[in-house]
Formats: C-alpha cells, structure tokens, sequence
C-alpha cells in the first residue's frame, strides 16, 4: 500500500516505514514527535486505487519525527561587472526527517 502526499510545495510517494526529508514546517511546539499530512492526492492499496479530486476525503497519512536536519550548503553570490559590487552569502535549508507509521 503507497500514498502520494502534498507537503509545502512538493509531492513525495510514501509507504509505511519510509523515512523522507520534508520541508520544515510551522509547529506549536518545539518537541512534535507526531506529523499528521491531511493532503493526500492518491490511496493505492489491495482493493484498487483512490484518486482525489484535488484530495482524497478522509484520509490522512502519520508519521514519526526523527529528527531536524540541515542540507549542505548553498553558495549565493552576486556580481555587477565593473561596478565594483561583490555579495556573497551562504544558505543551508532546514528540514524534518519523517518516518511514515500509518496510511489511513
């Protein structure tokens, strides 16, 4: 059995006991042990398959926060030619490693 799910901007094909880097999010608190994705696009199971229309109705995907990771890391740099202007910055995106628990 697989889901696709909806997190931030991005869609991830899941099964249970997949671990999968999403986009931090914004949380109540500061120790969430449970992640709860309400948009799910696709259901695939035994019985056939469930397409949403844009989501599936009553169903929800449960996962496990293992941990907050960080990406490597990202050189901005900007130039204009014969301006004398010269920036550069680093970035390094932030984000939640899930462990998928339940498909429901």
């Amino acid at each position: 059995m697989y889901a696709v799910i909806e997190s931030g901007s991005k869609q991830y094909l899941v099964r249970r006991g997949d671990i999968i880097d999403v986009e931090l999010r914004p949380v109540e608190g500061k120790k969430v042990k449970k992640v709860v994705f309400d948009k799910v696009l696709l259901i695939r199971g035994e019985g056939g398959s469930t397409i949403g229309t844009p989501y599936v109705a009553n169903s929800r995907v449960v996962g496990e926060v293992l941990a907050e990771v960080k990406d490597r890391k990202v050189i901005v740099f900007k130039k204009k030619r014969r301006k004398g202007y010269k920036k550069k910055q680093g970035h390094r995106q932030r984000y939640l490693r899930v462990k998928i628990t339940a498909i429901e």
